[in-house]
């Protein structure tokens, strides 16, 4: 199983103090030499993590995939034509949310996003849509011409961090359903949204995903152990 790594919130930190550290570039160096898989960022419409700049200087240093999470906008699509990275995620975006508080809704937006998707793909860009664990979500998904899936495992997060085990089990019977109804289909399968050290094993043992995108847990460990560690710790949960 593949991991990218998110590194939003090392920028989060480098904005508080509106300076150049840390350097979500060298996060990105870091993560490459700990045998990380991807670089996953997310360009918001705030720019209150990253912006296109770190995006850039991202695509030219690092020698690794460069995942593009950003709303599905004329001005996103934009900047991902412009910097080219080797994937864009397409996930909803309000300006007041905390982080991202759900999957995109892709039935509902079938006929805007099947045009939208099209000059990325022209581009040699892969598209993966950021969506709940539901099997109509992901039928949309093939019918709007996405590449892969990403399931939101934030439901199961919140569950596992509520101690509610039943819960537990109920929110990954969703995500192995999903995860193999996608692939039959014919999408690569990624996760994440929430997923820390203590809950990423079961997500593990779903063979269909072979991808798993995390930042927020890696980024609040890198702070007490270091990036690199934190990043080979995570690696290891994974192998």
């Amino acid at each position: 199983m593949r991991l990218g790594v998110n590194i939003d919130h090392v920028a989060t930190v480098r904005n508080a103090r509106r300076t150049f550290e840390p350097d979500p570039v060298y996060a990105a160096i870091l993560a490459q030499m700990a045998g990380a898989d991807q670089i996953t960022l997310h360009v918001r419409e705030d720019r209150r993590h990253v912006n296109e700049d770190d995006l850039r200087r991202i695509i030219e240093t690092v020698h690794i995939p460069v995942n593009l999470e950003m709303a599905p906008t004329e001005e996103m699509r934009n900047i991902a034509l412009t910097y080219r990275p080797n994937r864009v995620t397409l996930v909803p975006e309000r300006r007041e949310e905390i982080t991202t508080e759900g999957g995109l809704d892709v039935v509902s937006q079938k006929e805007h996003l099947k045009e939208f998707i099209k000059p990325l793909k022209e581009a040699g860009i892969e598209v993966s849509l950021f969506i709940d664990p539901n099997l109509e979500q992901i039928k949309a998904s093939v019918w709007v011409g996405a590449d892969a899936v990403e399931l939101h495992t934030g439901t199961y997060a919140e569950v596992w961090n509520s101690f509610d085990w039943e819960g537990v089990k109920r929110e990954l019977a969703k995500l192995r359903a999903s995860a193999k109804f996608a692939k039959s289909l014919g999408l690569r399968v990624y996760a994440g949204h929430g997923l820390t050290y203590h809950n990423v094993k079961p997500i593990t043992e779903i063979k269909e995903i072979e991808e798993l995108n995390i930042g927020h847990s890696i980024v609040a460990n890198a702070v007490l152990l270091g990036f690199e560690r934190a990043v080979k710790d995570m690696l290891k949960l994974l192998k």
